[in-house]
């Protein structure tokens, strides 16, 4: 039941990652961008709370919650962080509609992170845990980000390893998954208004891949699906950001991904922002992606093979994406606190090349929206 969503966190984790890219172009319009790079020590996050409610619906799927962040520094050298992040999920979408029940769940995230600066370099730590009536996860990460060349260039290295309790309501837990992600990152300052970044990651996925939920068509017959127990991928992202004008800033990336599976992903992005006066700052972007189908998919096997999945994620299929993030000081006492509104929306076009609407026989496509509202205080 659980890998029919995962999918939806994703794009959500993207959706988050996505806004702290938006922060940070902020920062460089108002400080490097603007006023040219000087070197400077490595500085800690600012102390600041985080309350946001997000919404993510389409293709029958509709998962909507609050989450909280609190950020705060012990000293000049360490700070602390915690977040809580819930998912009420309501599932109808076609894998669900076609071979089971729609459901309701309930997903709740545990955060702890900690950043700690030695001399030029940033240590960060992290632990997440995850729960629902039949998934539990739980990670732990360390990352460390170094200055070298003057402050010019920063190096990051990242490690996480997680492991899920994967279950089916009725029958408790199952099975088990193990994952272990390898990251490795540089930043380059081009100019006073220019920087560029390359980031690479390696994953590694050992235990149970698939869903105990979905199903597979061999024959015209629907049968358990199988997944190998295995699975390694690769992906490298190349991003390069700057302002043309003063108060606008413009970027591109382009990730591409690879795993054993035989999946290859393309995922371009181009985005635009621009800072309206001191309290409005506007960011949109236009993304696509693409990617070709698995190995042991397909839409209704015509032969008995050792692995068959029907997971519409496993395809061919391409997604457009359109979006827009708007952050609005509302209050600012200089040396004291700041509290800014933001609201973000994302509108999404999935087309799938080779998995059928078994419904109506055509190939599948749906459109979702992902919306976010949060307020953020810098203290």
């Amino acid at each position: 039941m659980v890998h029919a969503w995962r999918g939806l966190l994703r794009l959500l984790a993207a959706l988050r990652r996505h806004r702290a890219h938006a922060a940070q172009a902020a920062g460089l319009l108002g400080g490097a961008l603007a006023g040219g790079v000087a070197h400077a020590a490595p500085t800690l996050p600012e102390d600041r709370a985080d309350a946001m409610y997000h919404v993510y619906d389409g293709g029958g799927l509709k998962a909507y919650g609050p989450a909280v962040l609190v950020r705060k520094k012990l000293g000049e050298n360490l700070s602390l962080s915690g977040s809580y992040y819930i998912d009420m999920v309501s599932n109808a979408s076609i894998d669900v509609v076609t071979t089971a029940s729609p459901y309701k769940e309930t997903r709740n995230e545990y955060n702890l992170g900690a950043d700690y600066i030695v001399r030029d370099a940033t240590i960060s730590v992290s632990t997440s845990h995850s729960k629902e009536p039949d998934y539990i996860a739980a990670a732990t990460s360390i990352d460390i980000a170094q200055e070298v060349f003057g402050g010019m260039t920063s190096l990051s290295l990242g490690y996480t390893r997680a492991h899920d309790q994967v279950g089916r309501k009725g029958e408790g837990f199952i099975d088990n998954a193990t994952h272990w992600r390898y990251r490795f990152g540089v930043t380059q300052i081009l100019s006073p208004s220019w920087l560029a970044s390359l980031n690479m990651e390696a994953v590694s996925d050992d235990g149970f891949l698939g869903s105990p939920y979905r199903a597979a068509r061999a024959f015209g017959t629907t049968v358990p699906e199988s997944n190998p127990r295995t699975r390694s991928s690769r992906a490298v992202k190349l991003r390069v950001l700057g302002e043309v004008t003063p108060g606008n800033a413009v970027r591109a990336e382009y990730r591409y991904f690879w795993d054993t599976w035989d999946i290859k992903a393309h995922t371009t992005e181009l985005g635009y922002s621009r800072q309206i006066g001191d309290p409005w700052l506007v960011d949109w972007y236009g993304r696509y992606y693409t990617q070709n189908r698995a190995l042991f998919y397909t839409d209704n096997a015509m032969s008995q093979t050792t692995y068959l999945s029907r997971n519409r994620q496993l395809s061919t299929f391409k997604s457009m994406s359109l979006g827009a993030k708007m952050s609005y000081t509302a209050k600012k006492v200089p040396g004291s606190y700041e509290i800014k509104l933001n609201a973000a929306f994302e509108m999404v076009r999935f087309k799938f090349a080779d998995f059928t609407d078994v419904r109506n026989g055509k190939p599948y496509e749906h459109d979702a929206s992902i919306i976010q509202l949060f307020v953020s205080a810098t203290f």
